[in-house]
């Protein structure tokens, strides 16, 4: 069964481990590989600390605060993840779902746009520009990134939402390999939704993702 009704939510309370996320995700890709766990959306928030993507530049880390980085494993360059992010890993079986990795990738994207739109949020693709973006112009800046892994035609890793992060700490980083562009979040444009309203709109465009993907 591969409808939306079979797919688990799991909403994590609190900060959880990166090491032990990227385990348990492994873990239930595998298993949904060999069709013994159902599809999964995992939400969550991680401590401070960098993720490094497959196409990650060390002349883009300069970390002054000494925040852990970890190899991710997902495309990408540099990304920061810390209190205040929604993270969402997505353990989908794109196997029965198309079979299309840029289809899943464009689907999200629009997902994700979908649901800050839902909480007043104009935001954006850019050409050339992977992420998301609000504003224009010189105000244009990235409120999310996506960021994913397809093994054996499962999904791993997905998105990070900035909520309201310390938006300092990506200054740690070239984020995403993008120099030329600033990071912001539903804090800084003087949006007041909090997780719990992001995570429902997630929720209530998710059918719409869903059905993108075939």
């Amino acid at each position: 069964m591969h409808g939306h009704d079979a797919i688990e939510w799991r909403i994590s309370e609190g900060l959880t481990d990166y090491a032990a996320a990227l385990a348990d995700m492994e873990e239930r890709a595998a298993a949904v590989v060999a069709g013994e766990a159902a599809e999964r959306v995992w939400l969550l928030e991680h401590p401070p600390l960098f993720t490094a993507g497959t196409s990650a530049d060390p002349a883009e880390l300069f970390n002054p605060l000494n925040f852990p980085v970890f190899e991710a494993g997902r495309g990408g360059r540099y990304t920061y993840h810390g209190p205040g992010q929604r993270v969402g890993y997505l353990t989908l079986d794109l196997g029965q779902r198309g079979k299309d990795i840029r289809c899943f990738v464009h689907a999200l994207e629009g997902w994700v746009i979908a649901a800050l739109g839902d909480l007043e949020v104009e935001a954006h693709r850019a050409e050339g520009r992977i992420g998301i973006w609000t504003g224009e112009g010189a105000a244009e800046a990235k409120i999310g990134a996506i960021g994913v892994r397809v093994k054996r035609w499962v999904t791993l890793h997905g998105f990070s939402i900035n909520v309201s992060p310390d938006l300092a700490h990506f200054g740690g980083i070239v984020p995403c390999g993008i120099a030329t562009h600033g990071v912001t979040s539903l804090a800084a444009l003087g949006n007041r939704a909090g997780l719990a309203e992001v995570d429902a709109a997630l929720r209530a465009n998710f059918p719409q993702f869903l059905a993108k993907l075939g």
